[in-house]
């Protein structure tokens, strides 16, 4: 049985904008949460680190009123799910693995998939690998993982202070990743799922499981997604902020080209979390696009 930490539900009251009901599955024995709401043609999204589906609340909103099914689900170590506290349990292929549980769990038919940060990676290699559950791709400032792409110093040094860090600064992180800065009731609402330090080792495990050489654990399976989508027809629309310290637009536009998309829709005065500084304006280039 897997050692994990269960945030009590009291952490969760109270957040702003965001009073969807959760709903629970089992996989692995683990707890996990995801919100499913409205009626209509389904649309998936999925975050990153070291965020949860919390991320989502203005995004979800237009295309919500415009008639779709919106369904975000928590990864294991995030949010209202169940977080595994030994780093070892984390890697790429385990959180592919479950959320592809979701999908078919929901029996899920011409989505729409909305990926972000690792939820990109996680996203894609789905994407490529149930072509009959996904249908239209939106992407937004993430990447795939080959091991052949160049690391900076910065990362590098982001990830070496992870990897010592165990009480991880959750709101820290993301406020510093905000164009337009957040309140402290919405810093409050990121750190909440995250009461201990043991509670952070999903937030602490993802930039320490990317695949920094071609010989790496999802290295391969990032190739692979990759060259899939070169060659997919499926629509694709890409979402980048122009400020985005970690994936800037030009690596954005190259990004874009690399899967078969359109040059990116540039937000303004928004940076990595664009939907923190933006979400209601993606949301409404979201739901047109899909309409």
């Amino acid at each position: 049985m897997t050692a994990s930490f269960r945030t009590p539900d009291e952490r969760f009251a109270d957040l702003p904008g965001f009073d969807y009901e959760p709903r629970y599955r089992e996989i692995d024995g683990l707890r996990l949460a995801h919100i499913d709401e409205g009626e209509g043609p389904p649309v998936v999204f999925l975050h990153g680190e070291p965020t949860w589906s919390f991320l989502w609340r203005d995004v979800i909103g237009p295309v919500l009123e415009s008639g779709y099914r919106c369904i975000a689900p928590d990864l294991a170590g995030f949010g209202r799910s169940d977080k595994p506290t030994d780093l070892g349990w984390y890697s790429f292929d385990r959180h592919a693995e479950q959320t592809a549980s979701l999908l078919s769990g929901l029996d899920l038919r011409e989505a729409t998939l909305v990926v972000h940060d690792w939820g990109g990676p996680i996203g894609l290699r789905l994407a490529v690998e149930h072509p009959d559950r996904i249908a239209r791709i939106v992407a937004m400032d993430t990447g795939l993982f080959t091991g052949e792409q160049p690391m900076s110093d910065a990362w590098h040094a982001f990830r070496d202070f992870v990897e010592r860090t165990e009480d991880l600064p959750i709101s820290m992180l993301v406020r510093n990743a905000t164009a337009r800065g957040i309140s402290e009731q919405v810093a409050a609402a990121f750190d909440a799922p995250f009461p201990t330090p043991e509670s952070k080792a999903g937030a602490r495990a993802f930039p320490l499981i990317l695949p920094t050489t071609p010989a790496m654990p999802g290295a391969e399976a990032g190739r692979h997604t990759r060259d899939a989508l070169g060659d997919d027809e499926r629509p694709k629309l890409c979402i980048w902020a122009d400020s985005d310290p970690v994936i800037p637009f030009e690596v954005g536009e190259r990004f874009a080209r690399s899967i078969g998309a359109e040059p990116p829709v540039k937000i303004e005065r928004a940076s990595h979390f664009l939907q923190l500084d933006a979400g209601e304006q993606i949301g409404r280039v979201i739901a047109d696009w899909l309409g």
